[in-house]
């Protein structure tokens, strides 16, 4: 997959209210706008990024990342991230955001421990 291109898979979670965001490749200042946008189109009572299938995160990603968390915030709407890999975990911990975000290793754990 190139450096500049990232799929994002949008779909429900366990319980209807939940929405799943699959990334598919980086998080970069080359592909936040797809993330962004799918974000922006999601209304549902709880919000999951699942970066299992995320090849990295930089800086722009991590901006893009912290936005979705303020905007799910102002909205009132749980969030949550799952599936980091090494990189990720690295990046967030470094930054100290690693405690803002509700972190679990999988989608399906996200979706039993955010209720």
């Amino acid at each position: 997959m190139p450096l500049d291109y990232v799929q994002v898979i949008t779909s429900t979670g366990e319980r209807g209210s939940q929405t799943v965001l699959r990334l598919l490749g980086p998080l970069s200042a080359y592909t936040v706008f797809e993330f962004q946008d799918a974000v922006r189109a999601n209304d549902s009572e709880v919000l999951i990024i699942d970066f299992s299938g995320a090849s990295h995160i930089d800086s722009a990603g991590l901006g893009a990342l912290v936005g979705a968390y303020v905007g799910a915030k102002r909205a009132r709407r749980k969030f949550a991230i799952a599936g980091l890999n090494d990189q990720v975990k690295t990046l967030l911990g470094m930054t100290h955001l690693a405690e803002l975000f509700p972190t679990y290793g999988s989608v399906r754990e996200a979706e039993v421990g955010i209720f």
